[in-house]
């Protein structure tokens, strides 16, 4: 398999439209971590993403019998662009669907190539099976955007030019994960030419489709996937790039939200370029890698896989770099409600700043405070923190890991409601589309009172919803069939402390 697909690789018809991009040194990184962290800058290319150089490699290849009706793909975004740019270059006719979610950006700049859009569907499952039925009633071409040989072989060239520009050993290279092309494709050229180099496959947490697959030996389908990372928001790796990294591939890592937050800072403060989620995987993965191993003064590559993200996300990316970077705690902190509380607090914070602080009157005798405090060295400062608190008096409870105080309770603190009865928190997700809360208002607000609902808009394909509930105990069992039905993803979050402590009812 290695010889077939290095000659494939090798002959791949991608620089007629992509560029080779540059291996780039990244100093304030490198420092940083004891290592020499190169990034791969695929962000650079015409479509901001590598994803070009699969789908021209793939659409040169076919037939003028092959694109007579034209070509067809299915994609949130980056895939898209690049068919939609490679289709154009061929003079091909091109039709991408689109999930109805895809961010604003992403349909433009394929709009801008001249393929014809088609929105169907709130995920990319719904746009993909809409696309092959489509392609196979219209006699159109489908290009997959990751599981085919054609465009595995395109995006290899990329580990051919890593090799290339870097004549050095190269410890590792990590590369972003969805269905598996891009990582299929890049172990492929650096095992045939590098096998001591290890290939490392970094994932979101919420979306560990080939990490899942490599543990249990098979492919597994994902119930549900978490969409920031949305180039990444894939439930089941591709067949073809499946049967390549259980060969090929080392390993695959996970990492959460926070930390992608926290590469994309990084890359911007490296070199000024904003990656979109996805992109930021390559350098969350080698953080983690080097903290997990101790591993020093080796060259890791990282794979900045592309940088198509909308302006308004940018503020959810930057409220959740500093926690990422282990750089903020957020804390509830009851202290007696009496004057000059807040100064003793204060003082016992010491020279830390003070970066949140809310909290509400709630009786006479304590108040609960929630605060973000900077810290200067990561998790150790922050245990150290929470037990010079306790050692001084005070309760605490470490919100900093906590999704519904970071993304909700820091932005409603003061929502107590004595005397409220019977009352359930759940966190939603909804499709940002017209029609989605007025589906969910229907089905709850007949039979429940809505008694708490805070919503923002993070400029993510999906909104995140925080709503209270109140539900007899006789009729839960009713409740709880009317939000199956409902079809939201959802978890209820009633005994979190984060609600306890600033929003339910004693």
């Amino acid at each position: 398999m290695l010889e077939h697909y290095l000659q494939m690789i090798s002959t791949a018809r991608v620089y007629e439209v992509a560029v080779e991009t540059p291996l780039e040194l990244a100093e304030r990184l490198s420092r940083r971590f004891g290592n020499r962290i190169w990034m791969k800058r695929e962000e650079l290319q015409p479509v901001h993403s590598f994803k070009l150089r699969g789908a021209y490699n793939k659409i040169s290849g076919l037939s003028e019998a092959d694109c007579a009706h034209g070509v067809i793909a299915a994609s949130a975004g980056n895939h898209a662009q690049g068919v939609a740019l490679a289709a154009r270059c061929l003079d091909v006719k091109a039709l991408i669907v689109m999930p109805r979610t895809t961010p604003s950006i992403k349909v433009e700049a394929v709009r801008d190539y001249g393929a014809q859009i088609k929105l169907h569907g709130d995920t990319y499952d719904e746009a993909y099976e809409f696309a092959a039925q489509h392609a196979q009633e219209k006699g159109m071409a489908f290009i997959h955007p990751y599981d085919d040989p054609e465009v595995i072989a395109g995006q290899g060239t990329i580990g051919l030019e890593i090799l290339r520009q870097h004549q050095d050993d190269i410890h590792a290279v990590f590369v972003p994960v969805g269905g598996g092309g891009l990582i299929a494709g890049i172990a492929l050229a650096v095992k045939a030419l590098r096998p001591a180099t290890r290939v490392i496959g970094v994932e979101p947490d919420e979306a560990p489709c080939m990490y899942q697959a490599l543990q249990h030996g098979r492919r597994i389908k994902l119930p549900q996937v978490g969409i920031f990372a949305d180039g990444v928001a894939v439930r089941q790796a591709g067949k073809e790039p499946f049967r390549i990294a259980r060969q090929y591939v080392d390993e695959v890592m996970t990492v959460t939200t926070d930390e992608i937050c926290a590469a994309m800072k990084d890359v911007f403060d490296d070199c000024r370029s904003v990656l979109e989620p996805a992109g930021a995987l390559g350098i969350a993965g080698i953080k983690k890698y080097v903290e997990a191993t101790g591993i020093s003064d080796s060259s890791l590559v990282a794979i900045n896989s592309g940088s198509n993200i909308n302006f308004d996300r940018l503020r959810h990316v930057a409220e959740r770099a500093q926690i990422g970077e282990q750089r903020e705690a957020l804390l509830a902190v009851t202290i007696p409600e009496e004057p000059g509380s807040f100064r003793r607090f204060c003082r016992t914070i010491g020279k830390r700043g003070i970066t949140e602080f809310n909290y509400r009157y709630a009786d006479a005798r304590q108040a609960h405070v929630f605060a973000g405090v900077q810290l200067q060295d990561g998790e150790g400062e922050r245990t150290a923190l929470v037990e010079e608190l306790r050692g001084h008096g005070y309760p605490v409870e470490d919100l900093t890991d906590s999704e519904i105080a970071k993304l909700h309770v820091r932005h409603m603190v003061g929502g107590r409601v004595p005397g409220l009865k019977n009352e359930l928190l759940f966190r939603f997700q909804f499709p940002e589309r017209p029609g989605a809360l007025l589906k969910f208002l229907s089905s709850m607000g007949t039979r429940w009172n809505i008694s708490l609902f805070h919503y923002r808009n993070h400029g993510a394909d999906y909104g995140r919803v925080l709503v209270g509930i109140q539900v007899p105990k006789e009729s839960r069992k009713a409740f709880r069939e009317e939000l199956e039905k409902l079809g939201y993803v959802y978890r209820e979050e009633t005994n979190c402390p984060a609600y306890k402590l600033f929003l339910g009812n004693d």
